[in-house]
């Protein structure tokens, strides 16, 4: 596809943009997979990231917005188009009993400022690896909080590039769920987060308790995409896969993890190919001894 148009419409903001061509996307993903993105373009402020929405769109070309990558499998082959990544888009301010965080902020970063403030709440969020784009996609959550119970709205771009903005319900918040699913062409900009006030002492000490056991049960000194599957209904995927024999399976250099069956780590040369290839025999197998169908929680993308 002929870019130039594309690099002609964001000339104006080169200068707040970084824009790499064929840069591995292994470097942009927690799992530490995928090929070359065409174009990946980080902007450092929000005029410069609407710039670049916009003049991709233009183009025609297909436009893959992703935040930390913490929830993603990338292709072997690479993403065709144009990868836009929100992390240069950061901001975090506290407004009273509300924390407004745009796309690209850490979650880590919206329980860190709760702490600071004074405000309960959000101390579940500490470990999650994603951004605030991508956990009000996909409601993410941890330790029986999740992220429905505090978001008030969020400011989007939908899929002419305007700005709008869903409040409550409007979001159709599920497990693992949200209106952004069901519209994977809108992008979400900006999150507001109501919390309550509380002690910091207590805080903190709830975060450090949240971060105890991560450690102590979850194999973060591996890459991965945290946990890999859905929890199914009635049961917990770890201890599926962990009673159907699959605990420290592989498949290439994709793992199920020898700490925690419910994650799929990268040993270290893993492809897209081996990690899709362990979650399918992970799936079949699963089904075949307990009747149970795994749901991948992971998002795949790329040719």
């Amino acid at each position: 596809m002929d870019y130039r148009t594309f690099y002609e419409k964001i000339t104006p903001v080169r200068a707040e943009i970084g824009l790499i061509e064929g840069e591995p996307m292994k470097k942009h993903t927690t799992f530490q997979i995928g090929g070359p993105a065409e174009i990946f373009v980080q902007p450092r402020s929000l005029g410069a990231f609407l710039t670049v929405f916009t003049a991709a769109r233009a183009t025609g070309a297909p436009l893959t917005v992703v935040g930390r990558g913490s929830n993603l499998l990338v292709s072997d082959a690479g993403v065709e188009g144009i990868v836009l990544c929100t992390c240069g888009i950061n901001g975090v301010r506290v407004e009273g009993n509300h924390i407004r965080a745009e796309a690209g902020a850490t979650l880590a970063q919206v329980a860190q400022a709760a702490l600071h403030a004074g405000l309960t709440g959000a101390e579940f969020a500490a470990g999650i690896p994603g951004t605030v784009g991508g956990g009000v996609f996909m409601n993410a959550g941890a330790y029986d909080g999740q992220l429905a119970d505090l978001v008030t709205q969020s400011v989007y771009l939908d899929e002419t590039g305007a700005s709008r903005v869903l409040r409550g319900e409007e979001h159709r918040f599920g497990y693992r769920m949200s209106a952004y699913k069901e519209h994977p062409d809108w992008v979400v900009m900006e999150a507001e987060f109501a919390l309550q006030p509380g002690d910091p002492a207590q805080i903190r000490a709830k975060m450090d308790d949240f971060a105890r056991r991560r450690r102590e049960k979850q194999p973060l000194n591996y890459p991965s995409a945290g946990s890999t599957f859905k929890r199914p209904e009635g049961y917990f995927a770890g201890r599926l896969i962990e009673d159907a024999g699959l605990k420290g399976a592989s498949v290439g250099g994709a793992q199920v993890s020898e700490k925690h069956a419910g994650f799929v780590i990268n040993q270290g040369n893993a492809t897209c190919a081996d990690v899709a290839g362990l979650i399918a025999h992970i799936q079949q197998t699963v089904y075949e001894k307990f009747g149970v169908r795994l749901e991948c929680e992971v998002r795949r993308i790329g040719s």
